[in-house]
């Protein structure tokens, strides 16, 4: 009884063990399951990440950075959802490559902090990741070039009071310490291969520029030296003249004229056979300092490396002018093809419309005619005369509509033209006539020191010849076109405006929020179109104060221009004959744009402005 008792036991307990088993066995075949499932859908959504993320980059490639960016950044929030810690750094550090292109360095800087967070996950958490120390060391480099990138965007030349110039300063040495103890995080670390190596370099370039601006003149010459040595490693020729540049530059603060004009030199040789664009630009460089440094050392064959720096630098502009005129031609080829094609087909099209026309008009008459001797009512008669004059009317209206747009579109291009012109002459007498005088009181020096006794009066009056001529070459490109629009954009070329104009009878103010740097066409007008309001305020308004108002809101740029003096009545306009509001009504149209005049007899006037706005695309900064 009791074998049989124990023996049933056993059984029982097999029996249980072997369900267990069975169950324990059923769920590792689950989880197998969903770990191979898991991976599968992981490695297919991580295709599909980086499938979009090409197109973007291709975009990116062809500066098309406005449809780039809106894909980019749907494609991080893709990869949010999605919890691709790869892909989210891909695409924050691709942002943050958009943005300092674009010149927006806060933003950039932004970004590349993002993906330094991701780049610099605990190894537990970036399990399976692809990111390697190149990608850290390239991340870190960025961050530091953003924050000094910020630094130097950072204006102190507008008028500010003394309070908004301290608080500038000091912003202005937050970012330059930032960006210092970034590119010394790079120098901590180390050089695993040649690219970090590289890039430990320029970082250590930029960490003696910083000192050289500081006039820590020792630290600046032991981080070029430390630059030097490992571009010489690398053999790097054009890495290493950019740092010996730099070394030389630092003996020229120090007035260590000799010394720099030997480390000129080392550069040059290093690289005189070298013709890419960049070694190219760098030689000019290179051949401008040197000249600075001969001439202080009253050398006289200084005058010599500078032609030379002209030539080179007019070349470039050569081969860069030569390059838009041909992809100008080529697209100007192109559209006349096109032109020609819809011409013929409109052609066709008239032809067919005439045949139709003829047969239709002379169905038209027979139709008139029969209806002439039926239709004797004298009513009907006067009902079919209304209607003609009708016609005619609308006709009227719509010849007369042509022709003022027309009108307003010759009117725009010849605007176009005169701007387009005064620019370029501009920059003709800023970039080559002034550099030809210069050249040309250079040789006048050299001559001067060859003379034992005395200098020649002739020497000394044909120098004061030069400089006046300079002065006034000078004056006439600013007043051409404002050499503050183009370099500092429409804040500082308006608060300009302002500045100028104000006087002891007629007080402008500005306020200007949100204005960024736009399209250089763009600003022109906008500039133009507030320079002849100002104009018409200062001739006719009689006022004691003024108000210039810009806002950009969304894609969209407000101006007010508001002014407290004796207005007028605009039922009284009739016409648009001269250039002023006829200019500004007609570059306000064909910018697709809006215009409104609010006035009235001793009431002031207001003038409310709405433009589109066009973005800017600036090379960036490297």
């Amino acid at each position: 009884m009791n074998n049989k008792i124990y023996f049933s036991s056993v059984l029982i307990i097999f029996f249980i063990a072997q369900l267990n088993a069975t169950k324990t066995q059923t769920d590792i075949t689950d989880e197998v399951l969903k770990f191979k499932t898991s991976s599968v859908i992981s490695v297919k959504n991580d295709s599909i990440l980086k499938l979009n993320f090409e197109n973007v980059y291709k975009l990116y490639q062809k500066q098309d950075y406005i449809i780039a960016l809106t894909n980019l950044l749907e494609l991080l929030e893709k990869s949010k959802e999605l919890e691709s810690n790869y892909w989210i750094y891909k695409c924050n550090f691709l942002l943050g490559e958009i943005y300092r292109k674009t010149n927006k360095f806060e933003k950039s800087l932004l970004f590349y902090k993002q993906s330094l967070a991701i780049v610099t996950l605990p190894v537990v958490e970036k399990s399976n990741s692809r990111f390697s120390d190149l990608d850290y060391v390239k991340t870190l480099f960025k961050v530091g070039i953003s924050y000094h990138s910020v630094n130097i965007s950072i204006d102190m030349t507008n008028k500010l009071s003394k309070y908004d110039s301290i608080k500038l300063a000091v912003k202005k040495k937050s970012y330059i310490d930032s960006a210092l103890l970034t590119y010394k995080k790079i120098e901590q670390l180390p050089e695993l291969n040649p690219q970090i190596e590289n890039l430990k370099g320029a970082a250590y370039n930029n960490i003696s520029n910083i000192y050289e601006e500081d006039s820590v003149f020792t630290q600046a010459e032991y981080y070029a030296k430390k630059a030097i040595n490992i571009h010489k490693k690398n053999n790097d020729h054009l890495k290493t003249a950019t740092s010996l540049n730099i070394l030389a530059n630092i003996s020229l603060s120090q007035k260590k004229y000799q010394k720099a004009k030997a480390l000129y030199s080392e550069a040059i040789d290093l690289i005189k056979n070298n013709n890419n664009s960049n070694a190219i630009r760098t030689k000019a460089d290179l051949y401008y300092n040197l000249a600075w440094a001969m001439r202080n050392l009253e050398e006289f064959e200084a005058y010599d490396f500078q032609e030379k720096s002209f030539e080179i630098e007019e070349d470039i502009r050569d081969k860069e002018f030569k390059g838009i005129i041909e992809e100008i031609s080529a697209k100007y080829d192109v559209d006349v093809a096109k032109r020609n094609v819809r011409q013929e087909e409109e052609n066709k099209r008239l032809k067919t419309q005439r045949t139709y026309s003829i047969f239709g008009i002379i169905l038209l008459l027979v139709i008139i005619i029969l209806g002439y001797w039926l239709v004797i009512n004298n009513l009907q008669q006067k009902n079919l005369a209304l209607n003609l004059s009708k016609t005619k009317l609308i006709q009227d209206q719509n010849i007369e509509k042509l022709k003022s747009e027309s009108q307003v579109r010759v009117l725009n291009a010849t605007i176009d033209g005169k701007e387009s012109e005064r620019k370029q002459i501009a920059e003709t007498l800023h970039d080559s006539v002034s550099a030809l005088l210069s050249s040309a009181n250079l040789h006048l020096q050299a001559t001067r020191k060859q003379f034992n006794g005395a200098t020649p009066v002739e020497i000394d009056k044909t120098q004061e010849i030069i400089l006046e001529a300079s002065h006034k070459i000078r004056d006439l490109s600013h007043t051409l076109i404002s050499s503050v629009l183009l370099k500092f954009g429409l804040t500082f070329a308006i608060k300009e405006i302002a500045e100028k104009f104000s006087n002891s009878e007629l007080n402008i103010e500005t306020e200007i929020n949100n204005v960024e740097r736009y399209h250089q066409s763009f600003e022109i007008k906008v500039y133009n179109i507030v320079q002849e309001f100002v104009n018409n305020i200062l001739k006719h308004s009689k006022a004691g104060n003024a108000l210039i108002e810009l806002e950009q809101k969304q894609d969209k740029l407000f101006i007010i221009i508001s002014d407290d003096g004796i207005g007028f009545d605009k039922t009284k306009i009739t016409s648009k004959d001269g250039l002023g509001l006829n200019q500004i009504d007609a570059r306000i149209q064909m910018m697709k744009g809006k215009f409104k005049i609010d006035s009235s007899k001793n009431n002031g006037t207001q003038i409310l402005v709405e433009l589109p706005v066009l973005e800017k695309e600036e090379p960036s900064l490297v």
